[in-house]
Order: structure tokens, then C-alpha cells, then sequence
């Protein structure tokens, strides 16, 4: 009996398509994730060309850390803000554009366009908008309104940041809600307009349901981006003012790059990825209770 049967020879060719998928995996996150647990375990300073073993002292630095809290709370605000924002205009979109009327196409492509659109060049032009006499305070001028200094306010500064965020990428999520409500059969729509449904019944007792597996979807993405957050916060804001819109990224960016802390930024990287995956294994935990059409 010849040793290459067809079952080895399917299993040998699975193992060949996986490979490059594995090596890519392995060099590009792995490898730096157990790189950046063991730099996080000692001083590196870099213009003294030093790499001490230090143990745990940057972890004790980082919860003696007086600015850590603000860090957390304007990264929490900044999440909290995006994913409801991003989600609840996307899904409202999502459900407008799926009525059959004229010109759904075009403001289709105008709200995913800006998805395509150069993070940097977006956020530059956002930048100019919302200076004192930028833009939009132009145009609050003609109608009588004095406009706040959107990016040097405590108050504006963190909203104005994450409007910028929600109206780049809410036409990604849009899309994908979209997608998902063209898959909900119109029979359901229409027995339940037979029996006296509301369109507020029929969205809460059909449609969500129906889509909840997007939803799952869409918040994961949502969540792990807003926590990723870096080239809005450096062009618009700085982190300013004050600490007030200093989001976790940005704080290990400053550690990291600027103040040459290498140690102590790997452990805020450390910090971060465990953040992001309680976040991701709690929502997918949560998908029992709520996601009810899950193939």
C-alpha cells in the first residue's frame, strides 16, 4: 500500500497553504509579543546603550504612575464615545439606505468614502476646520454663533476628536449592517405587518436579532480600534489639552519615543493587549445572551 494515499496527500497540501499564514504569524505577532513581555522587564535606555534586568519595577512604576488614571479615564471616554456614536449612526444609515428609493447609491459611496480616504490627510484637514478661526467656526459666524477653540478646549477637545474618528470609518460599519439587513427575509417583514407589527417592533423583534451576529462583529472591530487610536490624537490634539484626550497609545508613544522609557512603554503595551483582549473575550462571551442568529 503506497504511503502518499490521497488523505496524506490533502493533509500534506493544507499544511503548505497554512504555512506562509503561520511563518507570518509568527514574525510579526508573536515573536514581538513575547519581545515586547521581556523588554518589559528591564531598563533600556537607549542613548546610554544600557539593557538592565529590572523585574517587575516597571509594573510597581506604572501603578505609582499619577498620570496613569487620567490616561485610563480619557481612553475609556474616547472608547465609549466612538463605539456608541460609530455604531448607532452606522446602524441608523445602514437602515435608511436599505429603502428602496432614488438615490440610495449615491449617498451610499458618499458616506463609505471616506474609509478610502488617507487617514493623515483626513485627520489634516480636520485640524484645520476646527482651529479658532478654521472652518467650521466660519461658518457659525454668519450664523451668529461664537464658536468654542474645538481642539484647545477640555470641554471640545475629546468630542471633537471623536467625531473626526466616527465620520472616517462609520461607512465600514454601515456597509457591513447593511449586508446584513438585505440577508433578513421579507417574509418575516411582512408577516409581522399582517399581525400589526410597528416598525419599532419589527426592528426590535426582527431585525436585531436577525443582525446580531453583525453587531457582535462590528462592536469587536469598533472596541479594538478605538483602543488603537494614535494619528488623530498626535495631529489634532497632542494629547492636550492638558492630559485630557492623552489615550493609552499615545501615553506609550510619549514613554516610548519622546521620554526614551523603553521599559516602562513595553509594559504600557503589555497593559494595552491584555485591555483589548478581556474586552474581546467578554464581548464574545456576551454573544450567548444576545447574538440569536449565529450560523
Amino acid at each position: 500500500m503506497s504511503y502518499w494515499t490521497t488523505r496524506r496527500r490533502d493533509h500534506l497540501t493544507g499544511y503548505l497553504f497554512i504555512t506562509p499564514a503561520l511563518f507570518g504569524a509568527a514574525a510579526f505577532v508573536f515573536v514581538p509579543l513575547v519581545l515586547v513581555v521581556w523588554y518589559s522587564l528591564h531598563e533600556w535606555n537607549v542613548l546610554a546603550d544600557t539593557f538592565d534586568f529590572v523585574g517587575t519595577e516597571n509594573y510597581r512604576r506604572l501603578l505609582d504612575d499619577p498620570g496613569f488614571p487620567a490616561v485610563l479615564r480619557a481612553t475609556g471616554l474616547f472608547s465609549i464615545g466612538l463605539v456608541v456614536v460609530n455604531l448607532g449612526l452606522a446602524l441608523a444609515l445602514a437602515v435608511l439606505l436599505n429603502q428602496r428609493l432614488r438615490g440610495t447609491t449615491f449617498f451610499r459611496v458618499l458616506f463609505f468614502s471616506p474609509v478610502v480616504v488617507s487617514l493623515l490627510a483626513w485627520t489634516i484637514v480636520w485640524g484645520f476646520l476646527l482651529q479658532d478661526n478654521g472652518g467650521i467656526n466660519g461658518f457659525l459666524d454668519t450664523l451668529g454663533i461664537d464658536g468654542p477653540n474645538w481642539l484647545r478646549s477640555g470641554g471640545t477637545a475629546m468630542a471633537s476628536v471623536v467625531i473626526v474618528q466616527v465620520f472616517k470609518n462609520v461607512g465600514l460599519n454601515m456597509v457591513l449592517f447593511l449586508a446584513a439587513l438585505q440577508g433578513v427575509p421579507q417574509e418575516l417583514y411582512e408577516a409581522a405587518r399582517t399581525d400589526g407589527a410597528g416598525p419599532w417592533t419589527v426592528f426590535r423583534r426582527i431585525t436585531l436579532p436577525l443582525i446580531s451576529p453583525t453587531v457582535l462583529l462590528t462592536s469587536i472591530i469598533t472596541v479594538v480600534g478605538s483602543l488603537q487610536v494614535f494619528a488623530q490624537i498626535s495631529v489634532l490634539t497632542q494629547g492636550g489639552p492638558g492630559n485630557s484626550t492623552t489615550v493609552l497609545v499615545y501615553y506609550l508613544y510619549q514613554q516610548a519615543f519622546q521620554f526614551h522609557a523603553f521599559g516602562y512603554g513595553s509594559t504600557l503595551s503589555v497593559v494595552l493587549f491584555l485591555i483589548v483582549l478581556a474586552l474581546t473575550v467578554l464581548q464574545w462571551q456576551m454573544r450567548k445572551r444576545w447574538v440569536f442568529h449565529e450560523n
